[in-house]
Formats: structure tokens, C-alpha cells, sequence
């Protein structure tokens, strides 16, 4: 019997918007590129969302990868405000959920910048029964030990949780576990595969 919902957030609950972010800072299409490619896209970022660096040295580490553009990148990270957005359906979803009885639980890999910043995109987690972040217990999705820390820490079965991100991977690995998973392309279609899983 399923009683918890388990969430991503980014992409999920609230829209990660990297590049509009980036090019509402007045970065065209080819330095957004590399400023992707010297940060997101490198292995500091996950050490970043793990909480292993601090903002400043996630900054030097990004420009060891591209030099040539520290400007850029001081810029481009000084402040994360506005890197998440709002979906119109999250509040809506989240009364229908808890309206239905179930505990809702969210497990996100998130930058403490991002955390910190962003706070009042991702509010909703206040109506939330527990959270899981990736800088604050040092594990990042999809390692299972991310998972495992939202099963112990709120006494939950992994079969009584569906869990709910837009990356298969990490849908995968939560499946692994027992729990149920439902890989996220789109607020519709998530709801239609949930309906085939709860009752609402």
C-alpha cells in the first residue's frame, strides 16, 4: 500500500531555468555554453551539490577547468536569485496529495547557494513531512545511500513510496530499493501514472 510521495524538485516542483538565468545576465549562447561546460558540467559541480565546497572554492575550481573567463563565472554564480522558477500546478498537487492522506517527502540534489537563494521558489517544502538534500548529508542522487537516508531518518518502507524525478537514473536507483517510480516528463502525464498508483 503506497503512503508516501516521494519528489524531485528541479524540473519536478519548480523549473530549474540554467540557461534563461544565465542569459537574463547577459551572456549569449555560445558563453553560456562554456560557462556549462566549465561548471555544470564537471565533476566540482557534484562536490558543489554535496556540500563539499564552499561557493568560493567551487568558483576556483570551475575556472581551473576554463581560466580565461573568470570574470564570466564570478558573474554568472554571485548570486543563484532567479535560477528557480514556479510551476502553476505545485500548490494545486500538493493539496490534492495531502487532502488524499498521504505524507509527502522530497530527496533533491541542491547547491547550498541554490538552497539559499531560491528559497522562495521551493517554499513549498514547508508543507512537506521531511527533506532530503544532497549538500547537507555530503550524497548526491543516485547514489542509494541518498535514498536510505530518507527511508531511516522517517521510519519509512521503501514499498509504501513512489518516487517521482525527471532523470531515469535516478528513478532507477530508487526502484532498486523497492520503492515505486514514475519518471517525470511532464506534470499530465505524471499525474495519469500516479492515478494508476493511488487513490486520490
Amino acid at each position: 500500500m503506497i503512503r508516501n510521495i516521494v519528489f524531485d524538485i528541479s524540473n519536478v516542483l519548480a523549473p530549474f531555468r540554467f540557461k534563461e538565468f544565465l542569459s537574463e545576465k547577459g551572456f549569449d549562447a555560445a558563453m553560456i555554453k562554456r560557462i556549462i561546460k566549465a561548471s555544470a558540467m564537471t565533476p566540482y559541480w557534484t562536490e558543489y551539490e554535496k556540500g563539499k565546497l564552499t561557493y568560493e572554492e567551487a568558483i576556483e575550481a570551475f575556472l581551473s577547468v576554463d581560466p580565461d573567463i573568470p570574470e564570466e563565472l564570478h558573474k554568472a554564480y554571485d548570486s543563484c536569485s532567479g535560477i528557480m522558477g514556479r510551476y502553476d500546478y505545485t500548490e494545486g498537487w500538493i493539496d490534492t496529495l495531502k487532502e488524499a492522506g498521504y505524507k509527502l517527502y522530497c530527496i533533491t540534489n541542491f547547491t547550498p547557494a541554490g538552497y539559499e537563494q531560491c528559497y522562495d521558489s521551493i517554499s513549498f517544502i514547508e508543507r512537506f513531512d521531511g527533506c532530503v538534500f544532497s549538500f547537507r548529508e555530503g550524497i548526491v542522487k543516485p547514489d542509494p545511500d541518498i535514498y536510505k537516508t530518507l527511508l531511516r531518518r522517517y521510519n519509512l518502507e521503501a514499498e509504501e513510496c513512489v518516487f517521482i524525478d525527471d532523470t531515469e537514473e535516478n528513478v532507477c536507483s530508487a526502484e532498486e530499493l523497492g520503492f515505486t517510480g514514475i519518471v517525470f516528463t511532464g506534470y499530465d502525464d505524471a499525474v495519469d501514472k500516479l492515478d494508476k498508483i493511488v487513490t486520490l
